[in-house]
């Protein structure tokens, strides 16, 4: 417990060196996508196929300033990836060209995610959600309530997407074992699909498998390469 302990306030005192820096890359790269965030919004309105409204004077104005906040978060995900591993992985030894792969591994994921979500998950799931209108119930939808669903939809498919990178690291430092998350099988499937169930916007089956089958195969892909880098072994934290 006093070694977790140790490490936490490590991980912290890591992560307050870091936070100036990285609020200070956010601010410039949000304010130069603010000039860029109409292309942008464009882009994500293709999936919508119809147009978008406001119900305030400053809606449009907040959309914008949410889409460049947004496209800044995407872009510097490599800078962000690098400033939590290095703040997770100083504790326990993860420094050099182990952080390198932690961090690598970790945005190719996150990018693949997000890229599965936008090409795959998202249309299928806006095009069933749109279904429903009639010629009596008819879409009007907001342009803020929009940006705010595909956003944070497309961010949460790329963070799950991050499970194997997580897995190998709680292994490496002797936290959860291999054995562990195989014995868990059946509760991962569990987890998983109450996942799929709350974070993809239609409650069908195969939208929800878009989600689901995939975070399983990354379930899995963990184990696997747990077992390669023969991570098996456990380690006392510290």
């Amino acid at each position: 417990m006093a070694a977790l302990s140790k490490s936490f306030v490590l991980f912290l005192l890591e992560l307050r060196n870091s936070v100036k820096a990285l609020a200070i890359a956010f601010a410039a790269t949000t304010l130069l996508l603010f000039f860029l965030s109409s292309p942008l919004l464009d882009a994500l309105q293709e999936h919508l196929g119809g147009n978008l409204y406001f119900f305030s004077v400053a809606g449009p104005f907040l959309a914008h300033v949410k889409m460049a906040f947004f496209g800044a978060l995407y872009l510097l995900m490599p800078l962000c990836m690098y400033v939590l591993w290095k703040a997770i992985g100083k504790p326990f030894g993860v420094t050099g060209q182990k952080l390198f792969w932690f961090v690598f591994a970790t945005c190719l994921l996150f990018y693949s995610g997000t890229l599965f979500c936008y090409t795959v998950t998202l249309p299928y799931g806006i095009k069933f959600l749109l279904s429903f209108q009639s010629k009596e119930l008819q879409a009007v939808i907001s342009i803020n309530q929009f940006v705010n669903f595909v956003t944070l939809f497309i961010l949460a498919f790329g963070a799950i997407f991050e499970l194997p990178v997580f897995m190998v690291f709680s292994s490496q430092v002797g936290i959860i074992s291999r054995k562990t998350y195989e014995k868990n099988r059946r509760y991962a499937v569990l987890v998983i699909a109450i996942l799929a169930a709350v974070l993809t916007p239609t409650p069908d089956v195969f939208n929800m498998a878009l989600m689901g089958v995939p975070l399983y195969l990354l379930y899995e892909s963990g184990i696997l390469l747990i077992r390669i880098l023969r991570l098996d072994a456990p380690k006392n934290v510290g």
